[in-house]
């Protein structure tokens, strides 16, 4: 679940503000309504998402249920990737409405349902654990990126390569099976989506940053910030469920 999308400038999807001075996302009013629309689209994955959580982490029935139908599985991977090679390659299924809520919302639906799995192999009071330091570590993030002078939108390309790094080191880590190494892969996985949190943030914000989002791209915006969200959260879990082994 650690994807990510990223689109290089041809796509239209990133401006360089220093280019075009001129650029309509700079109007205030432009930005504050693109701000609210991808935190909106953003609360309500969310909430569809966390409840799969709670409905696998609570109802053992449920997990029982999904153990019996193993094809679930491989229907809600299959609409999971179709969906998210849909919106990464084809600007109008990203663009056009109602496509893109539509496809914005069998991704947010197979995805949930994945996680939800997960999480149903986890305690609950680690669960909620998880769940509350991801909100924690969410907020201040967020607060940090409106309020630094740092400006990490100039980091893409850095954190592409780390993400590579990253992958390459978990296919290594599942032939060396262990606590530690499980523990240092879970940790470097949420330090990433956590700054992946902060350049997301700053780029749906523009501003005084050097790149920003266009403001046709909420559906882009929206599901960058849901991933780091839900990768932090799965990542956190991974930590409480080996440090309680």
């Amino acid at each position: 679940m650690s994807n990510h999308f990223q689109y290089g400038d041809e796509t239209g999807v990133y401006t360089d503000a220093e280019a075009d001075k001129n650029f309509d996302f700079d109007d205030q009013s432009i930005r504050k309504g693109f701000i609210r629309k991808v935190y909106l689209i953003l609360m309500v994955q969310l909430l569809i998402t966390f409840g799969f959580v709670s409905v696998f982490t609570f109802s053992k029935g449920t997990q029982e249920w999904v153990q019996k139908n193993p094809y679930l599985v491989w229907i809600a991977l299959v609409v999971l990737i179709v969906t998210m090679i849909s919106m990464a390659c084809c600007e109008s299924v990203r663009r056009k409405t109602p496509l893109n809520f539509i496809f914005l919302f069998l991704f947010t639906i197979a995805e949930s349902f994945l996680l939800g799995m997960v999480a149903g192999q986890y305690e609950a009071n680690e669960v909620l654990m998880a769940v509350g330091i991801t909100a924690a570590v969410s907020l201040g993030l967020t607060i940090f990126a409106l309020q630094t002078k740092w400006d990490f939108t100039m980091c893409g390309g850095v954190l592409v390569a780390c993400l590579v790094v990253f992958i390459i080191f978990g296919i290594i880590a599942i032939f060396i099976p262990g606590q530690v190494i499980g523990l240092v892969y879970a940790s470097l996985g949420a330090l990433l989506f956590s700054v992946y949190l902060v350049y997301d943030t700053q780029l749906m914000l523009g501003g005084n940053h050097k790149y920003s989002i266009s403001p046709e791209e909420y559906i882009f915006a929206a599901l960058n910030l849901y991933l780091d969200i839900v990768n932090i959260f799965m990542y956190i879990l991974t930590i409480i469920g080996l440090a309680r082994s």
